[in-house]
């Protein structure tokens, strides 16, 4: 076991706080920004293309919690065993689960163990996974919440012993604007950029921004359209999204099936059909479309947005069990809404 205090130096020892390992602490989440920046005073990290994963070690008991509070042990059985295994008895670690396509984190390749119903399925599957610990807020008997960014990840290399499936997110210092092109240049989603001194919140923050590479976002599932031709299952999905606690529609998204997934799909949305639009204040012709109950949320890859709301180009990329419903919104508003903030 490590000791922290050596770590660390005298001023920020100070702020580590004794307390017994909470069962629960909400994840910090970062706010989508369009002004990018370089600045010494932050860090950049790749941003990764898989499934929020927040994992608690006390003794024995290993959970991964998904940032909606569901238990993810049986999906991803090799990374509760390489943690199991660690030296290191007590922490809580924040990172991201995630699979890869060549040299990119693939969320699409990721579906095959996100949605898989066994144990068993999850070991037979040929995806392999990989866990990205970029946060560490407990370690021992200490809460590190309150220690800066930077502490804690030195605190974070230190305590595990990092092979594969087990992988620390590296970052760099300054150079965010230089390292954002390179990012793009590779095709990777964007980085995240974070306030080096900065507390870990349980909560949205600016002190951690998403600068992307593309325009990606949740959006609820409100509906479908019949199949045409030889296609199967359904034609297209209706979108939305949360505006004021209003349910929003963002369009129609008709790519980005595979047909295992039109099949599966389809029977789970029927399941929840209602018969009227769960829009609160938006009419569109109900010719051939199926209203659901907003409980799915998938993710969306798109061009931009039109003037009057909607998303231009959209394709599917899957779902999202991690994301509750009523948390998704514009992430394009809240980002001005923020820039107009420090304006």
């Amino acid at each position: 076991m490590i000791n922290i205090k050596e770590i660390i130096s005298k001023t920020e020892r100070a702020k580590l706080i004794a307390r017994e390992q909470p069962t629960w602490m909400d994840p910090m989440l970062a706010t989508l920004s369009h002004d990018e920046f370089s600045d010494e005073k932050w860090i950049y990290e790749r941003k990764f293309d898989g499934e929020r994963c927040v994992i608690y070690k006390n003794g024995d008991d290993l959970r991964l919690m998904s940032r909606n509070k569901k238990k993810l042990n049986f999906r991803y059985p090799e990374i509760v065993k390489a943690l199991s295994d660690q030296d290191s008895d007590r922490f809580i670690l924040d990172g991201e689960i995630v699979a890869f396509e060549g040299d990119i984190t693939s969320f699409s390749k990721l579906q095959d163990r996100m949605h898989v119903s066994s144990e068993q399925e999850a070991k037979s599957s040929d995806v392999e996974v990989y866990y990205y610990a970029f946060d560490l807020l407990y370690a021992g008997n200490y809460d590190l919440t309150k220690v800066p960014l930077r502490e804690r990840k030195k605190i974070l290399k230190k305590l595990l012993e990092f092979k594969d499936p087990i992988r620390y997110t590296t970052h760099r210092k300054e150079d965010g604007l230089e390292y954002l092109k390179e990012a793009c240049r590779k095709n990777w989603e964007g980085l995240i950029a974070k306030k080096a001194d900065g507390e870990y919140v349980h909560s949205r923050s600016k002190k951690w921004l998403k600068f992307k590479c593309s325009n990606r976002q949740e959006f609820i599932i409100i509906g479908y359209t019949e199949p045409e031709g030889e296609r199967i299952g359904f034609g297209a999905l209706l979108i939305g999204y949360y505006e004021k606690d209003q349910l929003k529609y963002a369009g129609r998204v008709g790519t980005g099936y595979s047909d295992d997934f039109l099949e599966k799909m389809s029977e789970k949305l029927k399941d929840i059909e209602i018969d009227h639009s769960p829009l609160d204040d938006e009419e569109i012709s109900d010719k051939d479309i199926h209203w659901v109950k907003p409980k799915f949320v998938g993710e969306v890859s798109f061009t931009e947005w039109t003037g009057d709301g909607k998303l231009r180009h959209p394709s599917f990329k899957g779902l999202r069990e991690d994301k509750d419903p009523e948390d998704v919104v514009n992430e394009n508003v809240r980002a001005k809404g923020m820039n107009e903030d420090e304006n």
